[in-house]
């Protein structure tokens, strides 16, 4: 199993893709930890994880509270330390006003708390993973294709990539990775691949990416392998990025977008 005898936290594990990536990494063999809002989402999560056979453990974390993540950071690594950190928040962003008609504040409000929360998260377990000398810190960021009426949100995932390239920067020579995942929106499923009931309904822990697309954002049509990634591709591919297989992965984008933004 790729992530045998690690522990992972993984922030957002309500949501469609912070849930899938959970799964993901108890299935190969990680200890994992979920983070979120809304303790009846998680515990279902973690339900679902048991009865598969993996270990989970849920917390109620507001990741806007330094205080809180920190604490929580602090007792994980207690209990064997923290290798892997999957941040999964979502970014509260207002979608579908132009930005001539958009208030200031709600521009903001994505850019805010997306670097108040990401950085916190980093930074609680970024002090545990470098004091051990390893560690893997994923980010789930959305497109930097050019899609009108999102507001703040392209600014927001700008933001967390640049966070993301200081983290790695710092972090590195203390051997923790940091990268982050880039998305087309909202993951999409393949005709004769079953949906499997963690949906985009759960708002309140809904990933950065965005559970519903935006007016004006990318089909399959934009795209150049002509498919969205479904939740389970998405997780896989998380799994990959967290596991000794991409050692040398860092200060990276980890582009699967099927062709709709390209280099």
């Amino acid at each position: 199993m790729l992530l045998d005898t690690k522990t992972a936290i993984v922030y957002g594990a309500g949501g469609a893709i912070g849930s899938a990536v959970a799964r993901a990494y108890a299935r190969e063999g990680a200890d994992v930890h979920l983070v979120g809002r809304t303790r009846v989402t998680l515990e279902e999560v973690a339900r679902r994880i048991r009865h598969d056979g993996g270990a989970a453990h849920v917390a109620q974390v507001d990741v806007l509270d330094r205080a809180a993540v920190a604490q929580h950071a602090d007792v994980v690594a207690a209990d064997g330390g923290i290798d892997i950190c999957f941040n999964a928040t979502s970014n509260d962003d207002v979608q579908g006003t132009p930005l001539l008609a958009m208030q200031f504040g709600e521009f903001l409000r994505p850019v805010t708390k997306a670097v108040t929360a990401h950085f916190n998260i980093a930074v609680a377990v970024g002090r545990h993973m470098t004091r051990r000398g390893r560690g893997v810190i994923l980010v789930m960021a959305g497109g930097r294709e050019a899609i009108p009426r999102l507001g703040g949100s392209h600014v927001a995932w700008a933001a967390l990539a640049g966070l993301c390239r200081q983290l790695a920067a710092e972090f590195g020579p203390h051997g923790v990775r940091v990268s982050w995942l880039l998305s087309p929106g909202s993951p999409g499923y393949d005709d004769d691949q079953p949906q499997d009931g963690t949906g985009p309904g759960e708002a309140d822990d809904a990933t950065a990416s965005g559970e519903t697309r935006a007016a004006g954002a990318p089909g399959t049509a934009g795209l150049l392998m002509r498919h969205l990634p479904s939740y389970d591709e998405v997780a896989n591919i998380a799994a990959f990025a967290a596991s000794d297989w991409a050692r040398t992965i860092t200060a990276s984008e980890i582009n699967f977008t099927g062709g709709a933004v390209v280099d």
